[in-house]
């Protein structure tokens, strides 16, 4: 949540700075704003509304100014306004910051600055920040922000610059992401790489309570106490044009498009040609694996649905009871866990906070914890036992697409890797369940064809006020993410269920023509989703149906089918929800809305 770029080196700061919050708009688009160090002052312009407001603020011209600090918000303290935008500063006007994050603790330190006499001009929670430093800025501008963060409580990251050190910036992370970039006579710092790929690939991860001071020079990280700390500075191997959007009209459409690559690297190098799987690179030993008694899985949103559909074959593969918890639920609660039960957190931003709480909470437990994650560096792999890595390339569509489909994979490698050495399969249906995951790039990229054809459909029902989603078994955890998708782009109120519960309430919801989109593919339990299909039918509802090719029978009871290639039921997941990603796409495009970045959401969520 929220975006955060600064520069300081050689060349003019501004375009550098525009350039990088345009890269991190996904992370929140209600306001934004810039501060550029300038003629022994601080310039601050801000805006509400998406990065266009602010360009039209600043004006694009050049500035002589080579340091600097922008921020595009996602609200969490504060109506979008132009007082609460960020950069905010002190009562001289001598310091700014930036923040993402939230200060838990900041009403009392409102009032302990407002009884000292500062004047804060903003609802926010992050304008204390500027007043603490204020208040310790003495000794300068690294130590006062060391100062600060002995007085905040939270989840945050913030960057200051200050008049009284004009060519630095200063930063610190708490459980939310902060990295560096390091280039030639100049450096970076962002809340993520996309916001300085263009301009240097080499990349200093900062850890909790890390102070870093940018200058033209490079980085200099220390401790919260000032002790200085070496962080390993690494490349990055992405292509910066993966974070444009390859003549396609929308991130999202590129990124759906971009699913068949997302799972052929996903599998490339752990799936053999013979079926055979080899996660040798997760760091946990058979002795551990073979002495588990259960599986949790936890995650949020789309991680939580890839982890869903995933568990069905995990226990029919492993023989292992695999429970699958919302991770804001699930850290709440006092878990039996022990060292015989293997967490998986799934968080394809590798920051989201409460599954990051929750990993905490069954390490705590004894539980080994393995994180399943996009991102290189991030916190979650951090504070895992182990991790396994999607492999989906930048994601900058708010709504997630190739990491579900990735998740997804990753964690049918992960259950095939469990049985092989528990022992749990023979090698005749272990290698023949890899040969059908081997298939999944083609598949979907068969499924990619039937585009128009969805497009049309999604005429017929763009102007509906409500749907219902039903599946069973792997279909629900199908429905389940493809209602989100309807409801995060589209603004559509929309049900899923498991289609066996339709009968204990939500049929009651059915009206003549109200639009039931069910997975209906191939599989064991085809002939109860019939059944479903035909009790909506009786109550005057239109089905629109994700079917089998070669399944004649579904027309005589659909009003509309989505076709996708025949394959395996334990496959089909990640087939099925294409269509369903592609309907919701089309019918938000036909209701005119931004898809990729649909109001209220952020990509990645950093507080609770």
């Amino acid at each position: 949540m929220c975006g955060i770029v600064g520069y300081a080196g050689r060349r003019p700061g501004k375009p550098i700075i525009l350039d990088g919050l345009r890269h991190l708009e996904y992370r929140g688009y209600d306001s934004a704003g810039i501060a550029l160090m300038l003629d022994g002052g601080i310039d601050v312009v801000r805006s509400v509304g998406n990065l266009d407001a602010l360009i039209a603020a600043a004006g694009d011209g050049d500035s002589r100014a080579v340091v600097g600090l922008g921020h595009t918000r996602w609200a969490t303290h504060g109506r979008p306004s132009h007082d609460n935008a960020h950069p905010h500063s002190d009562c001289t006007g001598r310091i700014s910051i930036v923040l993402n994050g939230i200060i838990e603790n900041y009403k009392e330190l409102r009032a302990e600055l407002a009884g000292r006499g500062h004047t804060l001009t903003s609802e926010t929670d992050a304008e204390v920040v500027a007043h603490l430093i204020e208040e310790n800025i003495g000794g300068g501008l690294a130590p006062a922000v060391r100062a600060t963060v002995r007085r905040l409580e939270g989840n945050y990251a913030f960057c200051a610059i200050s008049v009284g050190e004009p060519d630095l910036i200063v930063g610190t992370r708490h459980e939310a992401p902060l990295v560096v970039g390091l280039g030639d006579h100049e450096a970076f710092i962002a809340s993520a790489i996309p916001a300085f790929l263009a301009y240097t690939r080499r990349v200093l991860v900062l850890e909790d309570g890390d102070v870093v001071t940018l200058s033209a020079a490079g980085a200099v990280v220390t401790d919260a106490a000032g002790a200085p700390v070496e962080r390993e500075e690494g490349e990055v191997n992405w292509s910066a044009d993966a974070a444009e959007k390859g003549g396609y009209e929308t991130f999202m459409i590129k990124e759906i498009h971009d699913q068949p690559q997302a799972l052929a690297d996903t599998l490339a190098g752990r799936l053999g040609d013979d079926g055979e799987v080899d996660l040798s690179e997760v760091d946990l030993s058979d002795d551990l694996l073979r002495r588990l008694r259960r599986v949790l899985i936890i995650g949020c949103g789309t991680s939580y649905h890839a982890g869903l559909i995933a568990s069905y074959a995990m226990e029919s593969f492993t023989g292992l009871p695999v429970q699958v918890d919302l991770a804001s639920e699930f850290r709440y609660r006092d878990p039996v866990l022990d060292d015989e039960v293997l967490v998986v957190g799934i968080t394809q931003s590798g920051e989201t906070l409460d599954t990051l709480a929750a990993m905490r909470l069954a390490r705590e437990a004894g539980a080994p914890v393995l994180a399943l994650t996009n991102i290189m560096g991030s916190q979650a792999t951090r504070e895992a036992d182990a991790v396994l890595f999607t492999r989906a390339g930048l994601e900058i569509g708010v709504a997630a697409t190739k990491t579900h489909v990735a998740q997804i994979a990753a964690l049918l490698l992960l259950t095939l890797h469990l049985a092989r050495v528990r022992g749990t399969l023979s090698d005749d249906e272990r290698l023949q369940a890899g040969l059908e995951l081997s298939e999944v790039p083609a598949l979907v990229e068969d499924c990619l064809l039937a585009n128009p054809q969805v497009e049309e459909i999604a005429r017929r029902y763009a102007a509906e006020s409500f749907f219902l989603y039903l599946g069973r078994n792997i279909g629900y955890g199908v429905c389940l993410e493809g209602a989100l998708k309807l409801k995060e782009i589209a603004y559509i109120p929309t049900e899923s269920y498991a289609a066996g519960e339709m009968k204990h309430g939500p049929i009651a919801l059915l009206d003549n023509g109200s639009p039931v989109v069910v997975v209906a593919n191939d599989g064991p339990v085809y002939t109860k989703v019939v059944s479903n299909i035909e009790e909506v039918r009786a109550r005057g509802a239109e089905v629109i149906a994700v079917a089998s090719e070669g399944n004649d029978a579904i027309e005589e009871i659909a009003a509309a089918v989505l076709r996708i290639p025949r394959c395996g039921p334990v496959v089909a997941a990640m087939v099925a929800i294409v269509p369903l990603q592609l309907l919701a796409y089309h019918i938000a495009c036909l209701r005119g809305l931004n898809v990729d970045q649909p109001r209220n959401l952020a990509k990645t969520v950093t507080v609770e």
